[in-house]
């Protein structure tokens, strides 16, 4: 009676901000669950629906009347056949309801093509964004139909194989409002394309153009695009300097600019653009330049406002250091992975400068002490990402000026750092921010390294334990209280794990990652206890877990409705239960069914046959090839699905 009466106290418009205190989803469902009122309100606050199955699309409609974002990119039966039983299921219940939607994300739907798109455009006729990534069939009839959204303002094309220059002439002439295109991976689009986007497309923020075959006609081209702020061109490489030059001629409102992986760039070049763009807010150049010359850096006094700098796999010195440190004082995010000459002394340069760090990436600089953690974390204290994979003269004491001073870290990286003790752990675990913490190859870090985690640490998310022998049932059952969030866990050849760690893990009902690789004392009842637990699991890897018997893929078939990616290569799987599996797990769209020796090939064949209509990704021994029927090759291959013959 008390709860019914603060309920008439709670207004709409209280509810509705509460509901967008909630950043996790989890924490929303909580709050939809709790009564019809915190529901309705739920309801009419949801903007945004990611379905799993799309043929639960016309009931959702109905109880979400605000939804204007729709993500279709998980539904793994989206195809040319499916689409007029949706589209006609929707509007038999809402007819007015498609006009509403601006967003559609359609990645990977890769059983899509001209048909089933041009329905869907006629359907959705006011989409300003629309996501088509790695529908790597799209080719230029695909294009024409887009082109029709003439209010179209956001388009993501990438790998988008078969896209060429008429298809993107095409786009940009039917859609000129568009303010951000990336076109990574289409492979066919040339200068010819990026020219005519250049005159058709003013409005345009946002360009990628990573990884095509453009030279620096392209750039010159780019350099007329007086709105352009965002410019990603990674891997191009057969842009040189000249593009460069042409791009500090041009492009006044450039922000952020990423010449990752261009291999024909200069750091002279780059000159030209740095003192053209005094307002750059970031500069991504990991693995162009084999070194940074000083007289380079010197040119960063300019760049008052950059933010974020990356030049992993560049060689520098103590000096560059130093200059950095003096010209940019700005920076919140700096990446030197695999940089050669990075020293204690250089980082200590940098951060007496670079005080307002959060993103610091040394990954692989493996000369660096304890001296330079204790130099970061005194200097930044606004610290939430640090990886340091590799650094492996680090100890217990890097974890303790950690924990004593960067009380905001989020995402810390360990790899392979095999200093760090159960000890160094407990110091660490002060961080109660902690999201992500990798530890995989710390071959000294215990169930008890794990308590002090589960104790301290409630908001991890994603825990890596790659080859930590020190691990094994105790540990998983001090996670499965402390870190009841856990999403993603990796304990792949952590051998002392038996079927009783699983039983605990079965209680992280968040769990969606698993791997699982290499563990010889998980057998079926193991596995049961996860699947009737974990019915939020997406992702698992059972690789070489040869004592899991038929019982365990069973309570897979019956329990993980939700599994998109599974590997069961050389588990000791039969014909019977793989079928079974395989055509069950209706979500299912990356298999990895490599070494299955308890598998003939009618077992494959049949399996295949029982879910070729949702697999994108497929993983299967060469001699294979020969045995299987071509027609269920060439099936697979019509719907979308890419098959890798090792």
């Amino acid at each position: 009676m008390e709860s019914s009466l603060i309920l008439t106290l709670l207004t709409d418009d209280l509810l509705l901000k509460i509901i967008s205190l909630l950043n996790d989803d989890f924490d929303r469902k909580s709050f939809r669950s709790t009564c019809k009122v915190f529901h309705r309100v739920d309801s009419l606050h949801r903007t945004h629906l990611r379905l799993l199955r799309p043929e639960f699309l016309s009931t959702l409609v109905v109880k979400f009347p605000c939804l204007n974002s729709v993500d279709l990119s998980a539904c793994p039966r989206i195809d040319d056949g499916t689409i007029p039983f949706l589209l006609s299921s929707i509007h038999s219940v809402s007819p007015s309801w498609a006009a509403k939607i601006r967003r559609l994300n359609l990645s990977r739907c890769s059983g899509l093509r001209f048909p089933g798109l041009q329905m869907i455009v006629s359907f959705f006729v006011n989409l300003e964004s629309v996501d088509v990534s790695y529908c790597c069939g799209f080719g230029d009839r695909e294009a024409a139909v887009l082109s029709c959204l003439a209010g179209l303002r956001e388009l993501n094309l990438d790998k988008c194989l078969y896209v060429t220059d008429v298809g993107l002439a095409k786009i940009v002439v039917g859609c000129p409002k568009l303010e951000n295109l990336s076109l990574k991976w289409c492979f066919e689009v040339t200068d010819i394309g990026v020219e005519l986007l250049s005159k058709k497309c003013s409005d345009l923020k946002r360009l990628d153009i990573s990884y095509l075959k453009v030279t620096s006609e392209s750039l010159l081209a780019v350099g007329r695009m007086e709105r352009l702020e965002v410019l990603a061109m990674v891997g191009c490489s057969l842009v040189n300097d000249i593009g460069l030059h042409y791009l500090g001629k041009g492009c006044p409102s450039l922000q952020v600019l990423d010449i990752s992986r261009c291999d024909k760039l200069s750091s002279s070049a780059l000159v030209s653009v740095i003192k053209a763009h005094s307002g750059l807010l970031q500069l991504h150049a990991s693995y162009s330049f084999f070194d940074i010359p000083v007289t380079f850096l010197h040119q960063f006094k300019d760049l008052k406002k950059l933010r974020t700098l990356r030049i992993d796999g560049a060689r520098v010195s103590d000096s560059s250091f130093q200059i950095i440190s003096v010209n940019c004082k700005a920076l919140v995010e700096i990446g030197m992975g695999k940089c050669g000459g990075v020293s204690d002394t250089g980082i200590i340069q940098l951060v007496s400068g670079c005080v307002n760090l959060k993103v610091f990436n040394l990954t692989c600089c493996s000369d660096l002490t304890d001296s330079s953690i204790r130099a970061i974390a005194e200097s930044c204290q606004d610290l939430s990402c640090l990886k340091l994979e590799c650094c492996n003269l680090l100890s217990q004491k890097s974890l303790e000026y950690l924990g004593s001073h960067c009380v905001l870290l989020e995402e810390i990286d360990l790899t392979d750092c095999f200093g760090i003790n159960d000890i160094g752990i407990r110091y660490l675990s002060k961080c109660s921010e902690l999201v992500c913490l990798k530890l995989g190859l710390c071959a000294n870090i215990s169930n008890k390294g794990l308590s002090y985690i589960a104790s301290n640490c409630p908001k991890i998310q994603e825990l890596d334990l790659y080859r930590c022998p020190g691990i094994s049932d105790d540990g998983l059952a001090s996670l499965s209280v402390g870190c009841r969030k856990l999403r993603k866990l990796i304990l792949s050849y952590c051998s002392a794990v038996t079927d009783r760690g699983m039983e605990h893990l079965g209680c992280l009902e968040q769990l969606s990652d698993l791997e699982l690789r290499g563990l010889p004392n998980v057998t079926g009842t193991g596995l049961r206890a996860i699947a009737a637990g974990c019915r939020r699991l997406a992702e698992l890897d059972l690789k070489h877990c040869e004592n899991i018997d038929d019982s365990g893929f069973w309570a897979l078939t019956y329990y993980s409705k939700n599994l998109k990616q599974i590997n069961l290569s050389g588990c000791q799987i039969s014909d019977l239960s793989l079928c079974m599996l395989m055509g069950n797990l209706t979500c299912l769209q990356d298999a990895k069914l490599v070494d299955l020796n308890n598998v003939t090939a009618n077992g494959f064949e049949h399996a295949l046959r029982a879910c070729s209509a949702q697999l994108k990704k497929l993983k299967l021994l060469a001699p294979l090839r020969r045995l299987l029927s071509q027609e269920i090759v060439e099936t697979l291959k019509a719907r979308g699905c890419k098959i890798r013959w090792d």
